[in-house]
This record gives C-alpha cells, structure tokens and sequence, in this order.
C-alpha cells in the first residue's frame, strides 16, 4: 500500500477540500398554489399532485412501499 514521503500541509489540504462544500437546493414558488417545493419535481397540495403548476393527478394517495412489513409478517 502506498505511503507519502512527506506530510500534506494544511494549506494544500484545504486547497483541495475547496469545492467540497454543499450547495443549496433549488426551491421555487408555485404560481398557482403559492407552495414551496423542489424544481423539476411533482409536489403534493391538499390531497392533489401538482406538476408545473398545474395538477397532475386528483386525491392523489401515495403507494406503500412494499419493503414496509405489515402486521401479519412481523
């Protein structure tokens, strides 16, 4: 396994971690509704999925992931 031959100094060490810091995510406002979600994503509004301000899919009910264990199998 490879080994250093002289220690990294801090200033070169920070130098390198420089582009390592997060970036906040997009958020917008919808027009129609006024919510904050993510650009690009579907988002949910009293019961209604919204996508590019307008609605996508009425009573909208998210599906259960099927990982999730129920009664009977625990």
């Amino acid at each position: 396994m490879a080994h250093p031959k002289r220690r990294t100094s801090s200033a070169v060490r920070d130098k390198r971690r420089t582009h390592d810091k997060l970036t906040p995510k997009a958020v917008t406002v919808c027009q129609t509704t006024g919510e904050l979600h993510l650009r690009h994503k579907a988002y949910v509004v009293d019961g209604d999925l919204y996508l590019n301000g307008k609605v996508a899919i009425k009573d909208y009910a998210p599906v259960a992931s099927a990982a999730a264990p129920t009664e009977d199998e625990e």
